[in-house]
């Protein structure tokens, strides 16, 4: 999915990229190997993202323990990149707090990556750029102040 995602973004020189609910940090860690300017990684457990991010010893990437409305809420919006991977049983009231908050994150003409079961695809009000469904899993991009 990593490969299919990045293939769909295009260059991501220079972004400010946030990977919410980052697991391992791997979308994260791609989107920087690609030339992302910084990235910050949220989700409740961050183990594995912050042994990844000392194992490779990168001072771009800034890992945050938070659930990811209460991130957003504080967060500054301006993110050129948002690389969201939700755990697919994510409850709908969930995630109707924190689509919003997503849209408002987004810098003008930022992005946002959203990858979801294809048999139960997130609304967000953005307007959407492309989408891949690969088996279960439906890739999703959306922009911020841009036509599709």
């Amino acid at each position: 999915m990593r490969e299919a995602a990045f293939s769909i973004l295009g260059p991501v020189d220079g972004a400010r990229v946030l990977d919410l609910f980052c697991g391992t940090g791997a979308l994260a860690f791609e989107a920087l190997s690609r030339g992302a300017a910084e990235a910050t990684l949220v989700d409740t457990r961050t183990k594995l993202a912050r042994e990844n991010v000392g194992r490779l010893g990168l001072d771009r990437a800034r890992v945050v323990r938070s659930d990811a409305a209460r991130f957003l809420r504080r967060a500054a919006s301006g993110f050129d990149l948002v690389l969201c991977d939700p755990p697919y049983d994510l409850p709908d009231r969930d995630w109707d707090r924190i689509a919003p908050l997503l849209a408002a994150s987004l810098a003008d003409g930022g992005r946002l990556m959203l990858e979801t079961a294809a048999s139960r695809p997130l609304p967000i009000e953005l307007p959407l750029l492309r989408e891949r469904r690969y088996g279960d899993t439906v890739l999703r991009l959306h922009g911020a102040g841009e036509r599709p």
